[in-house]
């Protein structure tokens, strides 16, 4: 094949010629993919198809069914663009009104006749002679596409820790992103392993129905409190009759939220400070025991972990029913939980509130790219891509909420409309009938990443604590860098001189 990029002027060469039919493969029916699928087919391309792994659409707002389940970004933000919901019942939506809104989105845009459901992807291999990527489900079923496109996301594998004797427990064990609605927690003995962001949703919810709940706890998280209003019907016909007003309310919700990116760009900066405060005010308002106070306190910055945000958390775990561990597991034993100064906690059920696999991105799917190069070995050292979306050696491939696209302070779903339309501009490029693929250029990907890299090193992500932002070696691989406006004036237009163009 011959590379047709060489020089300022080869894609100009190239670019408004005839073009051919391209195909796309979509593996992900959340938001990333679906909202992928939309503007794939208002830009003419019909030719999809959506690789699902489970029976429906929603993704994580699919399977965290948990008591509680509900988003940290407001209602009016965490939703498209494009398809506005007037009547969310309040500020934060539960989970089951975010998944009904995005079934929503599926049947309006008839993307169901696109997607196969309980198709999960084994492998995909990039054949350079074809430019196509050959794809394989787990069932043994074969596909073929032009682009391949992954919209999995960076929340969808359960992560489980690694305690001895976890095999040993003889009641039930549970992952809270895998909630069991058979099991009545009424008057049980429950251990919830993990205080993060999901445990802080659930855990008010059981604690009023327990007998006793054990907490155990490996490091505090900062908690401020969360403005959760009811929209009043009279609010809810406004914005039907006059949407300017939804997006008005939307515009002011996103500029409330981009703001706060100021108290994670340094720590201890007056707005990093402003949330240690508001922090403080909830344990000092809930927690009246000194000694709990301080095990409930965090040594590091906030924002180095993900802020939680809740008005149930302290009120919660200031129950009688509910006791605080935090000095460390030793073991899980055929009838609770073992502490690491030996004693044990005898309990019915377990929960595990362990968060996800979060920096294995598309683990364990097998993607091989140009000679034979595997992304796991291309991420040995931790996932990486150009502006979130392209990996240098696996061609016509791109990404949705990839490496270093994730936000601590506003919604990812802006972030996925700007990196599809990048991608769709990559796609129509692709289109030209003299080009079989582009592949986004290492030295490229290096410089951006190493830029990347070293902004991150500024910020509070960076500021000495253990997230799930992080590789085991250290490495930041989930967040964005910097402002939502800054990735969104980035993504505006692809710039093609930094891919090869191989026709």
């Amino acid at each position: 094949m011959t590379n047709i990029s060489e020089g300022s002027t080869g894609f100009d060469r190239a670019y408004n010629m005839r073009t051919r039919p391209i195909s796309v493969a979509i593996i992900g029916a959340g938001a990333g993919g679906m909202c992928m699928a939309i503007k794939l087919r208002e830009a003419g391309i019909t030719d999809f198809t959506i690789f699902e792994k489970a029976a429906s659409v929603g993704g994580t707002w699919r399977d965290n069914t948990y008591p509680g389940s509900g988003c940290d970004v407001p209602s009016f933000l965490y939703s498209y663009s494009f398809e506005p919901k007037f009547d969310w019942t309040h500020h934060y939506a539960k989970q089951p009104e975010i998944e009904a809104y995005f079934k929503h989105v599926a049947e309006k845009y008839e993307l169901l006749p696109h997607i196969r459901f309980n198709s999960e992807i084994e492998s995909a291999t990039f054949d350079e002679t074809t430019g196509k990527w050959n794809i394989t489900t787990t069932s043994g079923e074969t596909h073929s596409a032009h682009i391949l496109v992954s919209g999995t996301g960076q929340l969808n594998r359960p992560a489980y820790p690694d305690i001895p004797g976890m095999e040993a427990f003889k009641g039930t064990v549970f992952h809270s992103a895998r909630w069991n609605h058979d099991y009545d927690l009424t008057g049980k003995r429950v251990a919830v392993i993990g205080s993060g962001a999901s445990a802080i949703q659930f855990v008010p919810e059981i604690v009023p129905k327990v007998q006793h709940l054990a907490l155990f706890q490996r490091t505090p998280n900062w908690v401020v409190p969360k403005q959760d209003n009811k929209y009043s019907e009279t609010a809810k016909s406004l914005f039907r009759q006059f949407p300017i007003l939804a997006r008005l309310h939307r515009a002011m919700i996103y500029l409330t939220l981009e703001r706060n990116w100021l108290a994670f760009r340094r720590p201890g900066s007056f707005f990093n400070n402003a949330f240690r405060k508001a922090a403080m005010g909830e344990i000092e308002t809930y927690i009246k025991d000194p000694a709990m106070r301080a095990r409930l306190t965090p040594d590091y910055a906030p924002g180095c972990k993900r802020v939680l945000i809740s008005n149930d958390w302290y009120p919660a775990i200031a129950r009688p029913n509910v006791e605080l561990i935090t000095d460390g597991i030793k073991a899980i034993t055929a009838d609770g939980v073992e502490n690491a100064d030996g004693t044990q906690h005898d309990v019915d059920a377990i929960i595990y509130a362990t968060g996800f696999e979060s920096t294995t991105f598309l683990a364990p799917m097998k993607v091989t790219g140009l000679k034979g190069l595997d992304l796991n070995e291309a991420w040995a050292g931790g996932a990486e891509a150009h502006r979130g979306v392209a990996v240098a050696g696996f061609p016509n491939f791109f990404m949705l909420y990839g490496p270093n696209t994730n936000l601590g302070h506003n919604s990812i779903i802006f972030m996925i409309e700007a990196q599809v339309r990048y991608i769709l501009k990559l796609i129509e490029g692709l289109s030209n009938a003299r080009i079989s693929y582009l592949d986004v250029r290492p030295e490229i990907m290096k410089a951006f990443n190493k830029e990347l890299q070293d902004d991150i090193s500024k910020t509070v992500w960076a500021s000495g604590c253990n997230s799930w932002y992080r590789t085991e070696e250290g490495k930041i691989t989930n967040n964005w860098s910097g402002s939502t406006l800054r990735f969104w004036w980035e993504m505006r237009e692809p710039d093609f001189d930094e891919y090869r163009l191989v026709g």
